[in-house]
């Protein structure tokens, strides 16, 4: 039994302990599925390879824009397999063709909405990566896709699958925090200026205009393709739209309300100088109900003077928790008298997260035809929580959240954010 396996399986029965998700140690192998990969860049292949060594998966095509990734890709998966997959400019082309019934859509952002609707429709199954989508109401057309279509989809928020994030939300929930008042989700890493990185032609092998899509056909330049596209906000949400999410799907976990009803954000870019646009510098505060979430990034100054520089504090009567990630979580009690409590984290190399869990419970969630852990209604609140965030930096103001109806309240210039304008000949996708 190999490493990625035997981690699977103690995970999977931790998460049954802990929040109710059904085991799989009995779960039996009676098929392989024919699965597709859209968008075959660093992430894409983590997916990938999890997938490959769950022993349950046929891949069949890969689809990339880039054949400069998508060929090193073909040939890590020959290696791997002994088979080379069929390969594919569009994603379209592949569903027709291949019939999948697995699809991993790992694109950048602004693609995760239209790929993953074409996918269920075409009868597949889908595991895609956080956030779902760019702009509210396409997150909305894809839990109503899911539904209609009566497909699984995971989203990949691998972090309701770590066992310390498990563990910690159990002792959050048993109440051993007393009552919360207010959460803060934050990120801080270090960093300089930057500078501007000039447009040049798209390399051999990229094709451009597809790439940019639904998006503003903008000139290619470096600092957008392949890994920093989430700077720039025509195809993505800058860092609350990116590490944020994961804070923001914590919070929703750990609490029984649904969404904010008040939003409120504030930043800008006093420090960066290079060609990007997504702020360097934000804070946005979520009003709930019962308690205030908060959430602050800046993409300078390291956060060396306190013990944690990313990750959510839970503040209650009975102290702080602050749940992390390559810090695990840990509880400070109130009363100094009291040992701090700790629990480290387990994660897989080399890039330091759960895919395998998480892959574990999609497969599973197929099988039985339950929900899996990270349901797309789940990623879609999640993701919500990050673009209203954004949404309320680009107005200037606060917003009203009617998170029953998926709206704005009383303020239609903000409501006309809730989503964009796509380029011909993209369709926005609609909830019809």
């Amino acid at each position: 039994m190999n490493t990625t396996r035997r981690c699977f399986l103690a995970a999977s029965a931790a998460s049954s302990t802990l929040i109710g998700t059904p085991a799989v140690l009995g779960a039996k192998k009676n098929k392989r599925y024919r699965t597709a990969l859209i968008g075959s860049g660093w992430w894409g292949m983590n997916i990938l390879r999890t997938a490959i060594e769950a022993d349950e998966s046929e891949v069949v095509a890969l689809c990339d824009v880039d054949r400069n990734q998508l060929s090193p890709a073909l040939a890590e998966i020959e290696k791997k397999t002994g088979k080379i997959p069929r390969s594919y400019g569009d994603y379209r082309e592949l569903l027709e063709r291949e019939k999948p019934e697995i699809v991993i859509v790992a694109t950048p952002d602004h693609w995760h909405p239209l790929c993953m609707i074409a996918a269920v429709n075409a009868g597949a199954h889908v595991y895609v990566e956080k956030p779902i989508s760019h702009t509210v109401l396409e997150g909305a057309a894809m839990v109503k896709a899911a539904r209609d279509n009566n497909r699984v989809v995971q989203v990949g928020t691998h972090r309701r699958a770590s066992p310390h994030n498990i563990s910690a939300m159990k002792f959050l929930k048993e109440g051993k925090l007393g009552k919360i008042g207010m959460v803060r989700a934050f990120v801080h890493y270090g960093g300089g200026p930057g500078r501007p990185t000039p447009d040049s032609d798209p390399p051999e092998g990229l094709n451009w205009d597809f790439w940019c899509g639904p998006g503003p056909l903008r000139p290619f330049n470096r600092a957008i393709h392949p890994k920093g596209f989430r700077r720039f906000l025509d195809y993505a949400n800058g860092t609350l739209g990116d590490w944020g999410i994961h804070w923001m799907d914590q919070i929703l976990w750990w609490t029984e309300e649904k969404y904010p009803q008040k939003i409120h954000s504030t930043g800008g870019r006093p420090i960066l100088e290079d060609n990007s646009d997504a702020p360097d510098t934000q804070v946005a505060s979520f009003e709930f109900d019962s308690f205030t979430a908060t959430w602050e990034h800046r993409t300078y100054a390291a956060n060396h003077a306190e013990k944690h520089n990313i990750g959510c504090y839970f503040y209650g009567t009975e102290g702080t928790l602050h749940l992390g990630w390559l810090d695990g979580w840990t509880f400070y009690s109130r009363n100094k008298s009291k040992k701090t409590l700790h629990e480290e984290p387990q994660l897989h190399k080399p890039d330091m997260q759960n895919i395998p869990e998480l892959w574990g419970d999609f497969l599973d969630a197929i099988k039985t035809g339950r929900k899996p852990i990270c349901d797309i209604e789940i990623g879609h609140r999640s993701t919500c929580m990050s673009l209203l965030g954004m949404l309320s930096l680009k107005l200037g103001r606060s917003i009203e959240w009617d998170g029953e109806n998926q709206t704005i309240v009383g303020d239609p210039e903000a409501a006309k954010l809730l989503r964009r304008d796509y380029r011909a000949p993209w369709k926005y996708p609609e909830i019809v």
